[in-house]
């Protein structure tokens, strides 16, 4: 199999198979990421991707689901992922659902019937790293969209009938903008219809603008208990019917689940109870011994 450098795939998906058709990142800039720094992007080239499906048609010949890496496969314009579709389902027929993750502006290049037909093909699942819906927030780590844009895309994915998972990086507006960013981006993720919202705890990595900025006071990080707050203000907000996940540093065990609407007392209470009680050392040692996103 052709992976080039670290693999970073989604956790919440099988792990098997995956097949990378791209690498790095077309966007690389966003202020709290390393994950791609040093890998310049590339589409793999065609006889690689058909040596892997050869390979994972020897290894699994009856997938029923692949994930497709790196970064932002997505990116790439409807003539050339197709082919790559079509290619998974020539060596894998019985493949139901090709899920892939990409950034709002990868779908930029892509009309509905585009997308439609990039869903018969299997593209059935998109992961969104949205991040905020709060136009200073984007902004600030330079996501290179605004609001309006996630709302434009979104509904073309609607419109397509394609599922997609959108993510809300809490504590990235840092101090200053944190309730803004809480709640537009609650607005915005409910005027959408996503499947899954998940969230996660920002961490300053080294080598990351955002840590810079900190170091020399001009980003004002969040304590873990306002990060806590923060969650609870976007889960107030939230109105969207969907699955609800977290990999924040406090225990999922009473907030990761279907159906959020009917849960989101429950979820706010337990996130209300770790607010009160819970052990904020313990949750930034954890933050501390993170090493990635």
């Amino acid at each position: 199999m052709h992976f080039t450098g670290t693999v970073y795939r989604n956790p919440y998906w099988p792990t098997w198979p995956l097949l990378e058709i791209t690498q790095g990142c077309t966007h690389n800039k966003c202020k709290f990421c390393t994950m791609y720094k040093d890998v310049p992007f590339k589409m793999s080239p065609m006889e690689w991707i058909e040596e892997d499906l050869k390979e994972l048609k020897e290894m699994d010949p009856h997938a029923k689901t692949i994930q497709l890496l790196s970064a932002n496969p997505l990116c790439m314009t409807y003539d050339k992922l197709a082919p790559i579709l079509e290619m998974i389902k020539k060596y894998l027929p019985e493949i139901e659902v090709i899920y892939t993750q990409g950034r709002v502006s990868d779908l930029k290049n892509k009309t509905v019937e585009q997308l439609k037909s990039l869903k018969e093909l299997g593209m059935s699942e998109i992961s969104l790293g949205v991040e905020s819906g709060d136009d200073w927030t984007l902004d600030r780590i330079n996501k290179g969209y605004h609001a309006k844009d996630i709302l434009e895309q979104c509904h073309k994915l609607e419109d397509a009938g394609v599922d997609y998972w959108m993510t809300f990086l809490n504590g990235v507006a840092g101090r200053e903008y944190s309730r803004e960013h809480a709640v537009h981006s609650a607005e915005i993720f409910s005027q959408c219809k996503p499947m899954l919202v998940g969230t996660g705890g920002l961490t300053l990595f080294p080598g990351t603008p955002l840590l810079e900025e900190a170091e020399h006071g001009e980003f004002e990080p969040l304590s873990e208990k306002e990060m806590l707050i923060e969650l609870k203000t976007f889960v107030e907000h939230l109105t969207c019917d969907c699955t609800f996940i977290t990999h924040h540093t406090v225990s999922g065990k009473n907030l990761t689940g279907p159906n959020l609407l009917a849960r989101k007392d429950r979820i706010v209470a337990a996130l209300d109870n770790e607010i009160k009680h819970g052990d904020m050392d313990a949750l930034a040692a954890i933050r501390r011994n993170k090493r990635t996103l």
